[in-house]
């Protein structure tokens, strides 16, 4: 996996064309909107919310408002209603 990917990633969600708004959209929407914007390639995914294309491989994503009990085998969009923050977790930052 290139090593430039997953701060592409964030560098989107920390700096969207518009701020998730969780009375008007869901998080999955926004995130997928957001990284579309951004230029990535966002398609279906059946276990997962949804998958960016990136080097030929498909690279599955889920989101949640809490970052309790996240399966550590998929990369994670967390949104945190408290602070109003976003946070990417990568499923290589799980430890076993």
């Amino acid at each position: 996996m290139n090593d430039k990917f997953f701060p592409a990633i964030d560098n989107a969600l920390q700096n969207p064309l518009i701020p998730h708004e969780p009375m008007k959209q869901s998080l999955k929407q926004w995130a997928m909107f957001v990284l579309r914007d951004k230029g990535f390639k966002v398609v279906y995914a059946q276990n997962a919310d949804f998958a960016v294309e990136y080097g030929g491989e498909k690279i599955y994503f889920k989101v949640a408002n809490t970052d309790q009990e996240l399966e550590p085998e998929l990369n994670w969009i967390v949104w945190y209603g408290d602070t109003q923050k976003v946070r990417l977790i990568p499923r290589d930052s799980f430890t076993s």
